[in-house]
C-alpha cells in the first residue's frame, strides 16, 4: 500500500469514528463542538467554525476555533460568540456571493480556497482585518454545506489552513479532504438535524405536560397554581436526598434522565382531575352544588317565622290568651335564629365536627315549614342533613370516593400512554403520591418497601404544597411553622416516609421553598 492510500485509510477511519461518536453523543452543544473537532482532525486543519442557519436564514456562528491562537468559542464552552449573523441576500433581495460560507449554501456546493490573499471574486477584508490584528496568516479555506436527509441545507462547516503532516507549514486543503469533509458533513447535518427535531418533540410533549396541569389548576380555584408548584417541592425534595451521604438514603442517586422523569412525573401526577366533575372538585361548602344551598335553607327559615308570626295573630284574633301566644311564638322565633346562624357555620366544613353538633342538626330537620300549596316538608331534607354532618371537610363519603378515584384515573391515563424507556416509570411515580408508608394509603394500599422513593418523594410534596399553598379560597395561608408540625406528626404515625422528612428538614427544603414561594408572613422558621 502506498503512503498516499495509507494516509486516506487511516482518515477514512478516522471519519467512521467520528460519525460513531456523532450518533452517540446527546448534548447539542458537544455535539456541534465534536462535527468541527472530526473535520480539524480528519484535515489537520488549524481552525474552523460552524454555521447554523436560524430563524431568521442567516448563517449564525456556533462553535470557532483556532488552535494556534488558542481561540475556543461556543460549543460546550462557556465562551459566548460576539460576531453578528451573516445575511444571505442583501437588501435588495440579490444573492450575496461575496464570502465564502454565503456562496457555499447559496450555490450549494463545496467551496475550496488555495490562497486567500490571492483570490479574486470573493471579500476577505473581514479576514484581512483578522489577521492583522492578531497576527494570524489565513490562507487555505473549505466551505462545506450541511444538507440534511430532505436535502436541504442546514449551515456551513468551515475550515481553515490545513497544515501539512508533521510540520507547520499551511497547504491548500486537498480533494481526497474536501470528499472525506463532504461525507462528514452529510452525516454531521443529518445528525443535527435528528437532534433538533427530538429536541423540538421534546419540546412538543413538554409543553403539553404543562398545558394538562395548567388545564387541571384553572379547572378549579380549589387546586390554583398547585401543578406548577408540585414539581418544584418535589425536585427540591429530589435533590436533597440525592446529596444524601449518610442513612439509608445515602444510595439514592439521579441523573439527567431521572431527574427528568420525576418532574414529568410531578407534572402529571393530577391527571385524572380532568375525570372529577367540577361540583365535587369546587365544593367549598358541604350544601354546595350548582349553589350554595344554604341561602334556600334560610329561604325556608325566613318561611316559617312568617309562618309564626301568622300563627301568633291568627290566634290573637281567635281570643288566646295574649302571654302565652307570645311565649309559643318567641320559643319558635329563638330557635330558628339559632338555626341560621349554626347551620350557616356548620356548612363551611372544618377539621372536626362534634357529635352533639350532628345531632342538634338532626333535630332541627325535623322541623317543618309549608309551601304554597299548603304541603308540610321538614326544614332538611336526607340529603342535605348527610351534608351538614359530615365530620371533616366538605365532602361526603360518596364525593370523597370521587375525588380519590382521580388517582385510579391518573394511573389508568398514563399507564396507555407510550412513553419511552427513560420515562416508562412515569405513571407509577404520579400514582403513588396518595400512598402512605403504613399502607393506609390509595389507591393501592402500599407500604414503604412497595413504593420506590420518587412515590415516597412526592407523597411529601403533595402534603406541603396543600398545606402551604396560599391561593386557595377556602382556607388561609398556613404558616410555614405550622405546615412542618404537620408533616411531623405524619412522619411519626407512618403516614410519610420518616427518613425522607428527616433530609427534608435537614436540608432546609421548607426554607428553600418558602422564600421563593410562600408569603413572607407565612414564613415564620
Amino acid at each position: 500500500m502506498t503512503e498516499k492510500a495509507d494516509t486516506v485509510l487511516t482518515k477514512i477511519n478516522l471519519l467512521n469514528e467520528v460519525g460513531i461518536a456523532l450518533s452517540a453523543e446527546r448534548d447539542f452543544s458537544s455535539l456541534l463542538e465534536q462535527i468541527l473537532i472530526g473535520a480539524k482532525h480528519i484535515t489537520n486543519a488549524d481552525g474552523g467554525t460552524i454555521y447554523l442557519l436560524n430563524a431568521n436564514k442567516k448563517l449564525e456562528m456556533v462553535v470557532v476555533q483556532t488552535d494556534s491562537l488558542n481561540i475556543h468559542l461556543g460549543g460546550n464552552t462557556d465562551k459566548p460568540i460576539n460576531f453578528k449573523p451573516v445575511n444571505l441576500y442583501h437588501d435588495d433581495g440579490s444573492p450575496d456571493l461575496s464570502m465564502v460560507v454565503t456562496r457555499a449554501v447559496i450555490e450549494d456546493k463545496p467551496i475550496n480556497i488555495i490562497d486567500a490573499y490571492n483570490t479574486q471574486g470573493y471579500d476577505f477584508s473581514g479576514t484581512y482585518e483578522f489577521d492583522k490584528s492578531t497576527g494570524y496568516h489565513s490562507q487555505s479555506f473549505l466551505a462545506v454545506p450541511m444538507k440534511n436527509h430532505e436535502n436541504d441545507v442546514i449551515g456551513v462547516l468551515q475550515l481553515i489552513n490545513a497544515k501539512k503532516a508533521g510540520t507547520n507549514e499551511i497547504i491548500p486543503f486537498s480533494e481526497e479532504d474536501q470528499h472525506l469533509v463532504e461525507s462528514l458533513a452529510s452525516q454531521a447535518a443529518v445528525t443535527i438535524a435528528n437532534k433538533q427535531l427530538i429536541d423540538s418533540l421534546n419540546g412538543l410533549f413538554n409543553s403539553l405536560v404543562q398545558l394538562i396541569a395548567t388545564a387541571i389548576d384553572e379547572k378549579s380555584p380549589h387546586t390554583s397554581g398547585h401543578c406548577k408548584r408540585l414539581p418544584v417541592i418535589t425536585m427540591l425534595i429530589a435533590e436533597a436526598a440525592h446529596n444524601t451521604e449518610v442513612g439509608v438514603l445515602k444510595e439514592f442517586t439521579m441523573n439527567n434522565d431521572d431527574r427528568y422523569e420525576l418532574e414529568v412525573a410531578a407534572w402529571l401526577h393530577d391527571c385524572g382531575k380532568l375525570t372529577t366533575p367540577e361540583y365535587v372538585m369546587d365544593k367549598s361548602t358541604k350544601l354546595e352544588r350548582v349553589i350554595d344551598r344554604i341561602e334556600i335553607i334560610e329561604l325556608r327559615l325566613e318561611m316559617m317565622k312568617k309562618e309564626a308570626e301568622f300563627e301568633r295573630l291568627s290566634s290573637l284574633v281567635e281570643g288566646k290568651d295574649k302571654e302565652k301566644v307570645d311565649v309559643i311564638y318567641k320559643e319558635k322565633i329563638d330557635t330558628l335564629n339559632e338555626a341560621g346562624p349554626f347551620l350557616r357555620h356548620h356548612n363551611k366544613g372544618g377539621e372536626f365536627m362534634h357529635e352533639d353538633d350532628i345531632e342538634k342538626v338532626k333535630q332541627w330537620a325535623k322541623l317543618e315549614w309549608t309551601d304554597n300549596e299548603g304541603v308540610k316538608h321538614s326544614l332538611l331534607n336526607e340529603d342535605e342533613v348527610n351534608n351538614l354532618c359530615i365530620v371533616k371537610g366538605t365532602l361526603t363519603d360518596a364525593e370523597r370516593e370521587i375525588i380519590n378515584n382521580h388517582i385510579a384515573a391518573t394511573i389508568k391515563m398514563l399507564s396507555t400512554l407510550p412513553f419511552p424507556k427513560h420515562l416508562q416509570n412515569v405513571p407509577e411515580y404520579a400514582g403513588g403520591h396518595h400512598e402512605r408508608v403504613d399502607g393506609k394509603g390509595f389507591p393501592k394500599g402500599l407500604v414503604k418497601e412497595e413504593m420506590s422513593v420518587q412515590a415516597r418523594i412526592m407523597a411529601i410534596a403533595d402534603i406541603f404544597e396543600a398545606l402551604t399553598a396560599r391561593d386557595r379560597p377556602y382556607k388561609d395561608p398556613m404558616k410555614l411553622s405550622q405546615a412542618v408540625s404537620i408533616l411531623k406528626n405524619m412522619s411519626e404515625t407512618g403516614h410519610i416516609d420518616a427518613d425522607l422528612f428527616d433530609v427534608f428538614m435537614e436540608q432546609s427544603v421548607h426554607i428553600k421553598y418558602a422564600n421563593e414561594y410562600l408569603l413572607p408572613e407565612q414564613n415564620d422558621l
